[in-house]
């Protein structure tokens, strides 16, 4: 498997996989068409990224962004894969090269927005060093109406935030 960055040529690919598995489980949001219909102008030029995963002969099978919230905070969002790909670890390969990439973007504060009924991606999440956290849920839950877990990253690579001034 191999990380591939965001290019132009990969914005469709970014939005199909995402309404893919969001049409399966939920309906497709404002929030969401917004930010899949904008990748560049709503995640990169803001100071986040979009990262995609390919698996060999398959091509392109799964993408995930970070959205950068503020000083050194950033939202995982946006993140699926194939549903002819599941099964293979190419959702965990991707979740920790964006864990890397958000360690190199400088963030001190990684936080996730899902939905109880996405429990394999919940574990997966669990798994990499995200916790359930309720001031997470509280800051940004009601971003999107399918939102019922909110998820800290508490894993070892991102920086410390600065000392208060």
């Amino acid at each position: 498997m191999e990380i591939l960055p965001f290019s132009d040529d990969l914005a469709g690919v970014f939005h199909d996989i995402n309404v893919q598995w969001i049409e399966t489980m939920f309906a497709v949001e404002p929030t969401d068409r917004e930010v899949l219909e904008n990748p560049r102008s709503r995640i990169l030029d803001p100071g986040g990224d979009i990262l995609f995963v390919r698996a060999g002969d398959l091509g392109v099978v799964g993408t995930c962004a970070l959205q950068k919230t503020g000083p050194g905070q950033f939202e995982l969002t946006k993140m699926g894969v194939l549903e002819n790909a599941r099964g293979r670890k190419a959702g965990e390969f991707l979740l920790h090269g964006m864990i890397r990439r958000a360690a190199d973007l400088g963030a001190t504060r990684l936080y996730l927005l899902t939905n109880a009924r996405c429990a394999p991606a919940i574990h997966l999440y669990e798994k990499a060093g995200f916790r359930h956290d309720a001031g997470i849920m509280a800051e940004f839950g009601s971003r999107y109406a399918r939102c019922d877990v909110a998820m800290l990253y508490q894993g070892p690579l991102l920086a410390s935030p600065p000392p208060p001034a």
